[in-house]
């Protein structure tokens, strides 16, 4: 069995092309907004992000999309299965084709980002992975017309595609509102950024943030960050 163990639940991973990675619970412990309604979770995968956010907002509905039918199925399961199965929704789609009537406080993302790369053999990998051309177009053209006015987009990417994500952003009128610079230690350059879009512009809150203090020894800011979910913490 394929089965994360969290505090508050667990996450099954199986049929899920992409498992749980850094990335996925690093954002779902930063994502913020203040006393969201409705959260959107886009490419849910296990369903890890929408579950952490479950955790973290329990007055939220967190709506989860997902393209991949076998990842939508273990992940509409694990919902199914927590304590936060109320207030957790799936639908198998992608994200262009949903058009719900709500409008969410809270977007977040861990997306493929691996624009013009090659292609992974494993063809349901290679969708969880590798972002097309016009993807990264698609994904802030339709939060922009799903995000509340006082609403904010969280996503988790590498510096190259961050910075073509801000630039999209602006030509939908989104500012970036903070950006945390993610490292694995404090002798490596930045590998991930997580980011933060909204229609309101404001001045630019940027931080860094260490994985390791140590070979295999997570830095104290990270155990912090994640003791309300890890076992080990």
């Amino acid at each position: 069995m394929s089965i994360f163990k969290f505090k508050q639940f667990e996450v099954d991973q199986t049929g899920c092309a992409m498992k749980i990675n850094t990335d996925g619970v690093l954002i779902g412990a930063m994502a913020n907004q203040h006393a969201p309604k409705n959260i959107l979770d886009i490419g849910t995968g296990t369903g890890v992000i929408a579950l952490m956010l479950a955790q973290r907002f329990p007055e939220s509905h967190i709506y989860a999309v997902e393209i991949d039918g076998q990842a939508a199925e273990t992940a509409g399961r694990n919902f199914q299965l927590s304590v936060f199965s109320e207030r957790l929704s799936i639908n198998h789609i992608a994200i262009e084709q949903y058009n719900p009537a709500t409008q969410f406080d809270l977007i977040v993302s861990n997306p493929p980002f691996f624009v013009n790369d090659l292609k992974n053999e494993e063809v349901r990998k290679g969708i969880a992975r590798h972002a097309g051309e016009d993807f990264f177009g698609l994904l802030i053209e339709k939060s922009n017309s799903l995000l509340a006015d006082e609403g904010q987009i969280w996503l988790v990417l590498p510096v190259k595609q961050a910075d073509e994500v801000i630039a999209i952003a602006s030509q939908y009128h989104l500012s970036i509102a903070e950006r945390i610079n993610l490292h694995s230690d404090e002798n490596k350059p930045t590998f991930r950024q997580i980011i933060c879009l909204g229609k309101n512009k404001t001045i630019l809150k940027e931080s860094d943030f260490y994985l390791y203090e140590d070979l295999k020894v997570h830095t104290p800011e990270y155990k912090i960050l994640l003791k309300d979910f890890f076992l080990a913490y």
